[in-house]
């Protein structure tokens, strides 16, 4: 089950790549424009950029240091 973060950590909270606000869905904390997902661990965001997943290609999500950009 996932654990709601708390409205003003949400607030305040921003992709550390694109400095875009973030959402909750479930256990990750989404940058809709940047397409990419931090996950929360035991109720703690981890917003690392080497932490996140992207969107690649096909709409899937993979970790980002896996992914590289179709040429």
């Amino acid at each position: 089950m996932a654990m709601q973060i708390d409205a003003e950590l949400l607030e305040i909270l921003a992709c550390p790549v694109t400095r875009e606000r973030v959402i909750q869905d479930g256990d990750w904390l989404i940058a809709v424009i940047a397409g990419r997902r931090y996950p929360i661990r035991d109720g703690i965001p981890v917003m690392l950029p080497e932490e996140a997943e992207v969107r690649n290609a096909e709409g899937m999500w993979i970790n980002c240091l896996l992914y590289t950009s179709p040429s």
